[in-house]
């Protein structure tokens, strides 16, 4: 279970050009310029989604010499999949007991 509300990641999963960067390294570990080369935006546009990507805790990043690498945080999906299953999971709970009410309710003014 996540140990904070998942706004931050929620937020930054939000954007389809942060979820692409995700997609790129989630097996591999990447540096930035080889994650830019992708997309048709600006090295500075891909910079700040990879600082919204690792602020949120969805990647990391280490040096080495003057390259900044970059890689997925499975874990930390792992940890937003199942907040949002267990929120689905409570909600279909919910939508289950109101039913049932309303059945139950149903048969008695028929019966």
């Amino acid at each position: 279970m996540m140990k904070h509300e998942p706004d931050e990641p929620l937020l930054a999963l939000a954007d389809p050009t942060r979820r692409a960067i995700l997609r790129l390294v989630w097996d591999e570990e990447l540096p930035a310029g080889d994650i830019a080369a992708h997309f048709p935006v600006t090295r500075p546009a891909i910079s700040r989604h990879l600082r919204v990507l690792r602020d949120a805790n969805l990647v990391e990043e280490h040096r080495v010499g003057t390259k900044r690498l970059y890689r997925a945080r499975p874990e930390r999906i792992e940890e937003l999949r199942s907040y949002l299953e267990n929120y689905w999971e409570a909600g279909l709970g919910e939508i289950k007991r109101l039913a049932e009410r309303e059945a139950m309710r149903k048969r008695n003014e028929d019966g």
